[in-house]
């Protein structure tokens, strides 16, 4: 289902609409315009804008103003994202896009910083091309001329409303920008993964005010920020804090052993196999072919629903190795566990299988240099179908390992170094 579409780049980075935004767009022309009065009321009396609000009133031009209005706040949070991009880029950070959604912005990076100074100013920069833009429509709306109603108010609402956004994401509510930095100065004197979880403490106890003072003004919007705020912050801690949890652990420390795992072979029937799954509770087993091997060779994964696309009635008459998927997602087991994790969840998938590479390496001789001399170049592979099954790593298997961490006080202890 499509989520999101592309609609340009800037300075190389992929500018993104979620469909969310489609929905949140006309929503902000008609609040805008639905209030065009009031506000043009309040600019009137507090810049002395001079707008005519008879004018700006009548007609359509409430909602074209509201819709012009609306589409320049959400050029102002793309600014606001490409602060934070390109100062992420300038400390070799790579960005993968800036998404307009439901909530605002997002810039997506492949990798979070972890150097104080470095998440700081990448903090910052967002606020501050906020303010950046603000003072420039302010900028704008002090030399366009009285008359140019719509023009005026639209600039002087932006003007207004830029800076509120840069004070709003200031707010400590971790992971908006306020609670990143946050994290940056707690991160100057304690790891940091414990340094996430302080932050994310207090963005979490500011969510939940924030909700509530969106139920007693009963504004929509304020609830679902703060429930997004919510969310994202625990997610982040939790990421965080496992892979400090992780780090030096290999998928070999954290599986389940091929001794311990339920498999079966190519010629099992598919009847068998879900008789197998009733009885012993599994919906899915590795595939095994035992023929000319010690210990088995890896030839597959069977699932429950592989099992399903066959008719009850046909089940004796087709075997495993008929229905059984041969694209498997393996990883070798002195791999990361954090890869592991990553992989599953990059996948959605809730296992992966652990193989032992068969010639884990290729060797070539090539040539050296003019004089005929030759080199020899070792290349690793992955891991692949026909490899020796040595086990499988799951998400309880993963939750398991770190529920183990955590109650032994362990998380974020071997993070000792710092970075003043």
């Amino acid at each position: 289902m499509l989520r999101s579409f592309r609609i340009g780049s800037l300075f190389g980075i992929p500018i993104k609409l979620d469909i969310t935004f489609l929905l949140v767009l006309p929503l902000f022309a008609y609040l805008i315009g639905s209030q065009i009065s009031d506000v043009s009321d309040i600019l009137n009396t507090t810049l002395g804008a001079g707008i005519d609000i008879g004018y700006i009133t009548s007609g359509v031009n409430p909602w074209l103003f509201g819709l012009a209005a609306a589409l320049g706040l959400f050029v102002g949070v793309v600014l606001h994202e490409l602060g934070h991009s390109l100062t992420a880029r300038r400390y070799g950070f790579p960005i993968d896009s800036i998404t307009l959604w439901l909530f605002g912005g997002i810039a997506s990076f492949t990798e979070m910083p972890e150097d104080w100074r470095q998440e700081f100013a990448i903090s910052i920069a967002g606020p501050i091309v906020s303010v950046l833009v603000g003072v420039g429509s302010f900028v704008l709306f002090t030399v366009t001329p009285v008359g140019f109603d719509g023009a005026r108010f639209v600039l002087a609402y932006l003007a207004i409303l830029n800076i509120a956004l840069a004070a709003f994401n200031m707010l400590p509510a971790f992971p908006m920008d306020g609670g990143r930095v946050l994290r940056a100065f707690l991160a100057r004197s304690r790891p940091y993964a414990q340094a996430t979880q302080q932050a994310a403490s207090i963005g979490k106890f500011l969510a939940v005010l924030m909700g509530l003072f969106g139920l007693l003004q009963f504004n929509i919007i304020l609830i679902g920020i703060a429930f997004f705020v919510y969310i994202a912050a625990s997610s982040e801690a939790q990421q965080v804090t496992m892979k400090a949890a992780f780090q030096d652990v290999t998928v070999a420390d954290i599986m389940t052993p091929a001794g311990n795992l339920h498999t079966v072979s190519p010629e099992t029937s598919v009847a068998e196999l879900v008789q197998r799954m009733f009885s012993e509770r599994h919906t899915g087993y590795p595939v095994i072919d035992t023929s000319g091997f010690d210990n088995g060779r890896l030839v597959g994964l069977v699932t429950l629903s592989d099992a399903r696309e066959i008719k009850p009635v046909e089940r004796d008459a087709y075997t495993v190795e008929e229905i059984m998927t041969t694209d498997l997602q393996t990883i070798s087991a002195d791999s990361d566990a954090m890869t592991a994790i990553e992989r599953m969840r990059e996948h959605d998938i809730g296992r992966l299988l652990v193989v032992e590479r068969q010639s884990p390496t290729r060797t070539q001789t090539q040539p050296l240099g003019t004089d005929g001399s030759t080199e020899t170049v070792t290349e690793s592979r992955e891991p692949q179908e026909g490899d020796d099954l040595v086990g499988l790593i799951s998400r309880s298997d993963v939750m398991t390992a770190f529920d183990i961490v955590q109650k032994s006080g362990a998380v974020g202890l071997s993070q000792t170094q710092r970075a003043d």
